[in-house]
């Protein structure tokens, strides 16, 4: 399991970058060091010649991988995005109770990120952090429809349809598993959050963990939509 493990690729869809990063060392330091940098500054504040710097190469081998900081950062959601389903498939695959199943997809969804070492040139713990400060604005742009027909944030999409699945298995009359399985993705990233910046908008802290609210409201919603 270990070695198969290690050989995963995940697929980032075609035309987010000019060139797979995955494919030479200095792509791959291009994105263990955008990931540094964009959470040390924000996204607002990096740019290509701030990360040149940083690896010591040109601006304009950046531009040979990706053709703009927005690109980079579809990039870097995506792969998060590809990597958190592949979470949700190791840990539930074996599950055959739906309940479990369930609090377990939840559980991957919701929980602290955890350094993964099958990725050795990617800081999980550091892009979660990217993605709780700056997911929607990989979509947030005028552009969405178009990058969306060319399946930009086809990761993304997946790991909805995959944890409405999940739903639909514990209640399949429920009627609305897509609402409900966005809204525990973009609303544990919501409460990640304000647990940081406005922790009196919140009861999640330290002891009180987004991933038991979530599985509280969605077991109850499921229940009750079962009476």
């Amino acid at each position: 399991m270990k070695t198969f493990l290690s050989n995963i690729k995940i697929e980032i869809p075609v035309g987010i970058y000019i060139k797979d990063p995955e494919t030479s060392d200095l792509g791959k330091r291009i994105i263990e060091n955008s990931i540094k940098l964009i959470e040390d500054i924000g996204f607002e504040s990096f740019n290509f010649k701030k990360l040149g710097k940083l690896i010591g190469s040109n601006e304009s081998s950046i531009y040979r991988y990706f053709e703009s900081k927005h690109k980079l950062l579809v990039y870097l959601t995506s792969w998060y995005w590809g990597w958190i389903q592949y979470q949700l498939v190791i840990e539930t695959y074996s599950i055959n109770n739906s309940e479990e199943k369930l609090i377990k997809a939840i559980e991957v969804l919701t929980k602290t990120t955890e350094q993964d070492s099958n990725f050795s040139h990617i800081n999980e713990v550091l892009l979660n952090l990217i993605i709780i400060n700056e997911n929607s604005k990989s979509y947030s742009t005028k552009e969405v429809d178009t990058e969306n027909k060319e399946g930009f944030f086809k990761l993304y999409k997946e790991v909805v349809k995959r944890l409405a699945d999940i739903i639909s298995n514990y209640n399949n009359s429920y009627q609305h598993p897509l609402t409900l399985a966005s809204t525990i993705i973009e609303g544990a990233l919501h409460q990640q959050f304000i647990k940081q910046h406005f922790k009196s908008l919140t009861n999640c802290d330290n002891a009180i963990s987004p991933t038991s609210f979530f599985i509280d409201l969605t077991l109850n919603t499921l229940s009750n939509d079962r009476k």
